[in-house]
């Protein structure tokens, strides 16, 4: 019995400790699962947090590009607004100006109507006077003649077709001086349009170049020993070297602009190398003519693009290049090949035709003179052959032959092509006369007046505008002079071809002349 008491016992003992360590066990659970999930709490928060700073940052940077790029297409719509307005406003600005040429237009046609309308009143009412006319001769010759109405008939017809040819005459050619007058007005429109858009430049050019030397010694090493290396210089390049007595500087001279130019660049080689003798004066001007011909077809080419012309052979490229190198009464033959070809693409542009083939007319127009110091003729015709040769078409190669009117002109681009050329050579200031041809000018003008008797000299000045006489006062009386100078004045208008005028100017100076001793 007490066992079994004693076994009860302790089986509610075990009872309450496992219940009671059971509830242990699981308040401790319960205390960690708490513990736990406070800790996955906080970490979520955190994590939360973090990647809501992350989301906003990457917000505030996508809101930043948004703006930029916003920004940035609101400045290029503007820019782009801007030029669509500032090209709206030149449309603008051109279509008023063509409305006031078209008013100006309506207007000139309006008073031509009207001046039609006016001749019309005026042919009428002299019909209606003719018709009156004729009753009235009609029934004075059937009362003062034995005539019949026939014969009366047609005498009055004869008078009258008479009256009528005689006004007819009259009408036709007043319309014609109108013509003319529009036609004029139109061309001169035409070609001052032309010369207006051309704004080519175009400087005097010369036979001469000046190589600077860095002292006067250097004049010494470049003649050499016996004057080797001046010799062996003008032997290469077919150059005159002029060594005078201007300080540091050291001539060349030659009428082939081209060989000028290697000759220019080789000697400024030598002289900043320092190594001048016949060896290696044939090595540099054999590399500067290398260097020209390079510089030949670099100018062809930029004439080329800047006239808008192209599938030009190369060889046709080369010879615009040497017109780089060519002058014609002091003009650069390439710069005037460019306003020639600027002036009739302007031209051919207003009487509507193709003006890129005028461009390419203007530019080519004078390249026979690259190569008429090698070839015999005109250089108008060597053009023509050479265009010719490079397969130009017919229209440029007649053109070409045709600038200087020694061919008959077969289109209007051949026409115009002689207007432009005219246009850029009688340019002011365009051309000047060679220095020979001014030297035996001023010679002859100083001649002419020399051969009167009585002058004892006679000076040609302001560039032969003017020449004074000063004569012998001994020979020749106040009355004398005043006649003289009719006859000095009447020579040179015989004897000479001249612009403008001269001014003569007889001077006659009595001189008393004492010593006082």
């Amino acid at each position: 019995m007490i066992t079994m008491i004693v076994a009860i016992v302790v089986g509610l003992v075990a009872t309450f400790a496992g219940y009671f360590l059971r509830k242990h066990m699981a308040e401790k659970k319960i205390q960690d699962a708490e513990a736990q999930a406070k800790f996955i709490l906080e970490q979520a928060k955190q994590d939360i947090q973090g990647r809501r700073k992350e989301a906003e940052l990457e917000a505030k940077d996508l809101l930043f590009r948004m703006r930029s790029d916003f920004e940035k297409e609101t400045k290029d719509r503007r820019q782009e607004i801007a030029g669509l307005e500032k090209r709206l406003a030149q449309k603008e600005e051109n279509i008023d100006r063509r409305l006031d040429l078209l008013v100006t237009k309506e207007k000139e046609i309006d008073n031509k109507l009207e001046n039609v309308k006016k001749q019309e009143d005026s042919v009428k009412s002299k019909e209606t006077h003719l018709y009156s006319l004729i009753n009235e001769e009609k029934s004075r010759l059937q009362k003062i003649s034995s005539l019949s109405a026939e014969e009366a008939k047609q005498i009055l017809l004869s008078r009258l077709n008479e009256e009528l040819n005689n006004e007819k005459a009259v009408f036709i050619k007043k319309q014609e001086d109108e013509l003319h007058q529009v036609v004029d007005k139109k061309a001169k429109e035409i070609v001052t349009l032309a010369i207006q858009k051309c704004a080519a430049e175009n400087a005097m050019e010369s036979t001469v170049s000046v190589v600077n030397l860095p002292n006067d010694e250097m004049k010494g090493r470049v003649i050499g020993r016996e004057g080797r290396n001046i010799r062996a210089f003008e032997m290469a390049t077919g150059v005159d070297v002029i060594i005078d007595d201007t300080p540091e500087a050291v001539t060349l001279s030659c009428f082939d602009t081209v060989r000028r130019e290697v000759a220019r660049r080789a000697l400024e080689k030598l002289i900043g190398d320092g190594r001048i003798h016949p060896g290696r004066i044939e090595e540099v001007v054999e590399k500067a003519k290398k260097e020209v011909e390079e510089r030949i077809r670099e100018e062809g080419e930029r004439a080329a693009f800047e006239a808008n012309v192209n599938g030009l052979h190369p060889e046709i490229i080369k010879l615009l290049g040497r017109l780089r190198y060519r002058t014609s009464f002091g003009q650069n033959a390439l710069q005037h090949s460019k306003e020639v070809s600027f002036i009739l693409g302007a031209m051919a542009s207003e009487v509507r035709l193709d003006f890129k083939l005028a461009r390419r007319i203007g530019l080519l127009h004078d390249i026979g003179k690259a190569v008429d110091h090698q070839i015999e003729g005109t250089h108008a015709k060597i053009g023509a052959d050479l265009a010719k040769k490079y397969n130009e078409t017919m229209q440029v190669v007649e053109a070409i032959e045709a600038h200087h009117e020694e061919a008959e002109p077969k289109s209007l681009f051949a026409v115009l092509a002689i207007a432009a050329d005219a246009i850029s050579a009688a340019r002011p200031g365009a051309r000047r006369e060679t220095l020979e041809t001014y030297i035996k000018r001023l010679d002859k003008l100083e001649s002419i007046a020399n051969v009167f008797k009585g002058v004892e000299k006679s000076f040609a000045i302001q560039a032969g505008r003017e020449i004074r006489v000063i004569v012998q006062p001994e020979k020749i009386s106040d009355n004398d002079a005043v006649n003289l100078v009719r006859d000095i004045r009447k020579k040179i208008e015989e004897g000479m071809e001249y612009p403008g005028q001269i001014k003569v100017t007889v001077i006659r100076e009595t001189r008393a002349i004492e010593y006082a001793k």
